[in-house]
């Protein structure tokens, strides 16, 4: 199974002399993000004041295994704050900071999750970890995390501010404002979790497992299928077979589907999950394109979890 729908086409970055929120005060702060997961939460956090770069933006290209370019550590260059997302998933952005500018703060997502140990919380976060020593290192998938989210708001205003003191008022309204946007987000969580917890479901990879333990699922996933796939290789025939069963039987109540996780593996379950009338909800694992914000798309794709489940009509 390929994860994420790696692609041979370059990454692209981009800047933002972040969103809309009136007029600095200060000299923007230089931040760079290394994925666009993060890079839009921190650009609604730093507003005006707050010139964003993120490393990986708009690409299929998967986190995991990419290989920097030579320009990719110029974008490091003069960095005043780094956000990366952590554990393995990002280790080539750390190595850009930690060369380029290590003397910039830099926020950890995944530090900050206690290293993936998540579930539960205000804001969102997945699973899934690539590579057979990686698999008791935790989940990296924490934007799926909402306590996760939470934290790493938390921690991108508080450095903000210690950066900038005299923007200090404008960081604050802005945190406010992502409080403020985040809320139909929370209230789909609320929503879910108060009308699904104990229904389960199975999921072709882990990327949303720590929001579905957050909104109370019981995950189904045959264990040896979970293994194979955090390793990124192909399922031994007894646990395809028992994942297949499993959906045949309808003993899960939705098949969670990573649409960026390709091969005729998991074709074959999302064929027998519709065959079997087991409603499937596609997530993805990075932003898709021409998407309007973060919360956009954690709202659809949870809009789409509550109907499969019956929570919302």
């Amino acid at each position: 199974m390929a994860a994420c729908g790696s692609s041979s086409e370059p990454a692209a970055s981009s800047t933002t002399a972040s969103a809309a929120g009136g007029t600095c005060p200060t000299a923007p702060i230089k931040v760079v993000v290394s994925v666009d997961q993060w890079g839009d939460v921190v650009s609604q956090l730093g507003g005006a004041c707050a010139t964003v770069t993120t490393v990986l933006a708009g690409s299929s290209v998967d986190p995991h295994d990419y290989e920097p370019a030579p320009s990719d550590a110029t974008l490091f260059d003069g960095a005043q704050l780094v956000v990366l997302n952590g554990g393995h998933y990002d280790e080539w952005a750390a190595k850009l900071a930690a060369s380029s500018d290590p003397d910039a703060p830099v926020i950890n997502a995944v530090d900050l999750s206690g290293g993936g140990d998540h579930g539960g919380g205000d804001h969102a976060e997945a699973g899934g970890n690539h590579g057979a020593d990686h698999v008791e290192e935790g989940n990296p998938h924490v934007w799926y995390s909402p306590a996760v989210v939470g934290e790493v708001a938390k921690a991108v205003t508080a450095e903000l501010k210690k950066l900038s003191p005299g923007a200090s008022a404008y960081f604050d309204e802005r945190y406010t404002g992502f409080t403020n946007v985040m809320k139909p987000y929370d209230n789909e969580i609320a929503a879910i979790k108060a009308g699904a917890a104990g229904k389960s479901y199975a999921a072709t990879e882990s990327v949303f497992d720590d929001m579905a333990a957050a909104l109370g699922l019981e995950n189904r996933t045959p264990e040896g299928y979970r293994l194979a796939s955090a390793n990124e290789s192909e399922p031994a025939p007894a646990d395809l077979d028992a994942f297949l069963r499993l959906l045949g039987d309808r003993k899960v109540d939705v098949l969670i589907y990573n649409t960026q996780t390709e091969g005729s593996v998991v074709e074959q379950i999302r064929a027998a999950a519709e065959q079997a009338g087991v409603p499937v909800v596609d997530v993805t694992e990075t932003v898709p394109p021409n998407t309007e914000s973060f919360q956009t798309w954690q709202v659809e794709q949870l809009t789409s979890l509550a109907k499969a489940l019956g929570v919302r009509e």
